[in-house]
């Protein structure tokens, strides 16, 4: 079991993130991060004492900042910011990404610059212990003043409002705490605000999708490798000499996996100095300096996201070792909500992936159609005509890279004011997150359907083995799907080994860099 993850507000990376979203990792507020929180909390208290005013303290919130709030109002104020603001709509989230949510707002809040009580990260974390999980519906963030929405149903469970899973089953908030043994919170002032400013909502659902993704791409090294012995290619376009003329850091690494995957050929050997082709298609010839940029591009969005983890996004932020006209710590009101910087990065992301399914089903295509699959029989049929094979494949496939392709379309170059023109540019990164997961999805089945007609491929090359790892992948993949002698359903097998996909399977085929 792994250690217990200790919450500070520094950085988490994204496998600390699905450790405790998909794999239910426990997590404490560390000891370290309670004078912090106490210290802001101390300078909210102070300001509310001497009567001074200070947005979402004791004002109200966006277009009505000008209005002041009285002391014996503060508590309803922000009572009513969380029951208005939880205006989500669609399907809920799923779990996993429920779990980011919790854990990257106690880590956050944990960072001590939001001015809440030690009680509210402590609430949060233990709802993540106890697996109470929030019921947040998909839709109705526009990423700024971050992910309102979303953030108000997480943060209507806090107080004992809403509904929850819990044990198996969706009940009220408050009769999960009550079985959890955890009190409902009154939020006091800025508690509301530091709940829902933020972008908690578009981190865990993209980042929880970058680690899906950070896995694909370097599997379409290996579905790619077992392609190209199965249309008898060469590895030629993958010396080390050519990748180290143009030394992106992903084309490099995406060329050494695809080396390592194709030694020890037999099937190489049998074409070697036979072959007339100088060159093959692109589709196999460029698979370093593709699925490389993809990599690099994923790189990229990690380190937004990991950045992202550790920042604190509410708004105003509470400095309290910064002096302020009464030298006791300074409100300053800001736009760290904003998700521009995840926004673009989840775009980025998606385009990028729909790169890497485009020449993945370029593949598919050169595998089955008869006219160009190097003497393998049309539609990897055994007995084409009476049976089509894998051509169907092909076909959702294609389906799939469409939907990507519609998708790909950039969430972050719109903008529509919101608020009353008060939050007059907003970032879209929520739609951004959920195009993302999607795509990535897409790409765990795209991937699946290279592996299944690449595998089908190589029964045709019998009894040349091919290389020793994509030998072993391809009885992996026969351990999932049996070889087409006739045509059958295949619609489950796919969804099987996508699943397989999903939970590690083939991981231990990934290369050692994700660069």
């Amino acid at each position: 079991m792994e250690e217990v993850l200790q919450l500070d507000g520094r950085s988490l990376s994204l496998g600390q993130i699905a450790s405790v979203a998909v794999n239910g990792r426990a997590v404490a507020v560390a000891k370290e991060a309670y004078p912090h929180v106490e210290a802001s909390r101390a300078v909210v208290e102070r300001l509310v004492a001497r009567g001074e005013t200070a947005y979402g303290i004791n004002t109200g919130f966006g277009k009505l900042s000008d209005v002041r709030i009285g002391s014996d109002q503060l508590e309803a104020l922000q009572r009513n910011l969380v029951r208005s603001h939880a205006c989500g709509i669609g399907e809920p989230l799923p779990e996993d990404e429920v779990r980011a949510m919790l854990l990257l707002r106690a880590n956050v809040l944990a960072k001590g610059l939001s001015g809440v009580r030690p009680v509210i990260v402590e609430t949060l974390v233990a709802m993540l212990n106890h697996r109470i999980h929030p019921l947040i519906p998909a839709r109705g963030s526009v990423g700024a003043s971050g992910d309102l929405a979303p953030l108000a149903h997480l943060a209507l469970a806090l107080i004992g409002e809403g509904d929850v899973f819990f044990a198996g089953s969706l009940m009220p908030a408050s009769a999960a705490l009550e079985r959890a043994r955890l009190k409902p919170l009154t939020l006091v002032a800025k508690e509301g605000l530091a709940l829902l400013n933020g972008t908690q909502a578009m981190a865990g659902v993209g980042g929880l999708a970058i680690n899906r993704a950070l896995r694909v791409v370097e599997l379409f090294d290996l579905a790619g490798a077992m392609s190209l012995e199965a249309l008898r290619g060469t590895p030629a376009a993958f010396d080390a000499h050519i990748h180290e003329a143009r030394p992106h850091a992903g084309q490099v690494a995406a060329a050494a996996h695809l080396r390592e995957l194709l030694a020890d050929s037999e099937i190489r050997e049998s074409h070697r100095h036979d072959d007339p082709r100088v060159q093959d298609a692109y589709c196999l010839r460029c698979m370093p300096q593709v699925h490389g940029a993809v990599r690099g591009a994923l790189a990229h969005v990690r380190d937004v996201i990991e950045v992202e983890t550790g920042s604190a996004t509410d708004n105003p932020l509470i400095f309290a070792d910064k002096r302020g006209t009464e030298g006791d710590g300074e409100i300053l009101s800001g736009g760290n909500f904003h998700g521009a910087p995840l926004a673009l990065a989840l775009d980025y992301a998606t385009i990028a992936l729909t790169d890497v399914m485009s020449i993945s089903e370029r593949r598919i295509d050169r595998l089955i159609n008869p006219d160009i699959n190097e003497g393998l029989p049309a539609f990897l049929s055994p007995d084409a005509g009476v049976s089509s094979g894998l051509m169907i494949v092909h076909v959702a496939a294609a389906a799939l890279l469409n939907e990507a392709k519609v998708l790909s379309h950039p969430s972050s170059v719109d903008s529509v004011p919101t608020s009353g023109g008060k939050e007059d540019h907003v970032s879209m990164g929520m739609t951004g997150a959920l195009k993302l997961r999607q795509v990535v999805s897409n790409a765990e089945y795209v991937l699946a359907m290279e592996l299944i007609c690449a595998a089908q491929g190589l029964e045709y090359r019998l009894p040349l083995r091919p290389a020793r790892q994509v030998e072993s992948a391809a009885a992996m993949v026969r351990e999932i799907v049996a070889q087409l002698a006739e045509d059958r359903v295949v619609s489950g097998e796919i969804t099987r080994l996508a699943q397989e996909i999903r939970q590690g399977r083939f991981d231990r085929w990934r290369g050692q860099s994700h660069a």
